[in-house]
């Protein structure tokens, strides 16, 4: 076995361990500020998409495009949205022309919360000594390496 196969083995070599534990630091340190706003960290991903379709309302805002969005699968939205419904921060309605599908929008609630999430998320950015710049480069990178693997599938 050459060294090359062997250091490749490594736990440290592994893109896919750097790219979990990165995103579990991220998501712990996101949660001081999801614990004052009442959400878990997949509930904040949703509702970011919500308030980006409040700008931007698509043709059809669904479970099904905010699954494609998000990369999730309506097995795991579902829960999800009936929470974020139980809290009043979005309303689910069945289609009128296709009951199929369930259409996502926000409540007054929902609305208001998007004021809080800014001074909060700053806070977070400051405290945590994070080099934006640095930031940005790494989600581009990142948004690389999921289009590439995105077309492997």
């Amino acid at each position: 076995m050459s060294d090359l196969s062997v250091d490749s083995l490594k736990l440290d070599s592994q893109l896919c361990f750097k790219l979990y534990a990165a995103s579990r630091a991220v998501i712990r340190g996101y949660k001081p500020m999801l614990d004052q706003l009442g959400l878990t960290y997949p509930q904040y991903l949703a509702m970011l998409v919500l308030w980006e379709w409040q700008d931007n309302t698509p043709e059809q805002p669904t479970v099904k495009a905010l699954g494609e969005r998000l990369l999730l699968d309506s097995g795991t939205l579902t829960p999800l949205l009936k929470r974020l419904e139980q809290l009043s921060l979005i309303r689910r309605q069945r289609s009128v022309q296709d009951e199929r599908e369930v259409h996502l929008s926000l409540s007054d609630a929902g609305r208001a919360l998007r004021k809080q999430v800014g001074p909060l998320k700053a806070r977070l950015l400051c405290d945590s000594g994070i080099d934006l710049d640095r930031v940005g480069e790494l989600r581009d990178g990142l948004d690389h390496l999921l289009k590439q693997i995105k077309g492997l599938t």
